[in-house]
């Protein structure tokens, strides 16, 4: 009978072996799932990377991102330059974030068109998606670097800045005298702004463009470059600013000049320029939705780093604001 009692017992716990074992496999999986789950469940770290918060545009660009923020849940993290100059900066931004071993991807608008490629090599051949907005990189350089394609979000410049120009130069209709103040000579959008006003001005054989010097987007240098234009060229009639900052110094000047009859238009719609259009005191400006830009940069980051396919460009339209835009 006990002989008996022995084989029972021992083929009951030969059945529960196996049980337990898969028990302990289950537990070990599900744990391991959890802990899995918990690891992709941690929102992606995405960086934007602008050039200043001195102007309003960027201040504009960082709301977008911040929308982008809350609806995509991920973790968002600003940075910016002094100025819109400080392209050394912004590259030491940038080396700062590639080492930092947590940032998945940088939506960039850059400062400099060829300076900060080397950085953003760097930070591609970590594995960091790079997405580009506003200032358009250098694609030459960019492929001699080897860098994988960067996708690109903002508008047509040139196309933007002729309409902003256009504004002034279809109300010329006899000679007279014009000027253009630049932004950074090296930046893409800044060229293409250039291009843009020297279209619709050339386009008129009234106009006579007798100045065009840089003011590297800022409101105290273009404020200096007023003074050194009128100085020369005291019959200018009509300027195009490159961005509404410099917009802005040129007023300054123009009215503290007694020389409100000169009209003037710019680029970005920032708060200052349509008050200024909305008095009379400025002509045009562009709204270059620039809150949609980084928006739009965000989710394309978002869509690379989930495997999704992503347009090598994305133009978003703009808005000419006049006047009547008020009305």
């Amino acid at each position: 009978m006990l002989h008996k009692l022995k084989q029972v017992i021992l083929r009951f716990c030969l059945y529960l072996a196996p049980l337990m074992i898969i028990a302990c496999q289950d537990e070990n999986t599900s744990d391991q799932t959890s802990e899995n789950s918990s690891q992709n469940s941690n929102p992606p770290r995405i960086a934007l990377v602008m050039k200043t918060h001195t102007n309003p545009f960027f201040i504009a660009m960082e709301k977008g991102a911040r929308q982008a923020e809350e609806e995509f849940k991920i973790q968002l993290i600003v940075r910016t330059a002094a100025e819109e100059t400080s392209i050394y900066q912004q590259i030491d931004i940038v080396h700062e974030l590639t080492h930092s071993d947590d940032i998945d991807a940088i939506v960039i608008a850059p400062g400099d068109s060829v300076e900060l490629l080397p950085a953003l090599k760097a930070a591609q051949d970590k594995g960091i998606k790079i997405v580009n907005i506003d200032n358009k990189l250098d694609e030459n350089f960019a492929d001699k670097l080897g860098l994988s394609p960067i996708p690109f979000i903002s508008v047509d410049n040139e196309t933007a800045a002729y309409l902003s120009a256009k504004i002034i130069a279809d109300a010329i209709h006899e000679p007279t005298q014009v000027a253009v103040i630049e932004g950074i000579p090296t930046a893409a959008n800044a060229q293409a702004r250039k291009a843009g006003a020297f279209r619709a001005f050339n386009e008129n054989p009234n106009i006579s463009i007798v100045a065009s010097q840089p003011a590297y987007w800022k409101i105290d240098e273009a404020y200096k470059l007023a003074h050194v234009f009128f100085d020369r060229h005291p019959d200018i009639k009509a300027i195009f600013a490159a961005n509404d900052m410099m917009a802005i110094g040129t007023l300054r000047y123009l009215h503290e000049n007694n020389l409100m009859h000169v009209d003037v238009v710019g680029f970005d719609a920032i708060e200052d320029a349509k008050n200024a259009i909305k008095s009379g005191k400025m002509k045009a400006t562009i709204d270059q939705l620039p809150a949609q830009q980084s928006y739009i940069g965000i989710k394309t980051a978002i869509d690379m780093l989930n495997g999704k396919t992503f347009p090598n460009e994305i133009l978003i339209d703009v808005e000419v604001i006049t006047q009547q835009s008020f009305q």
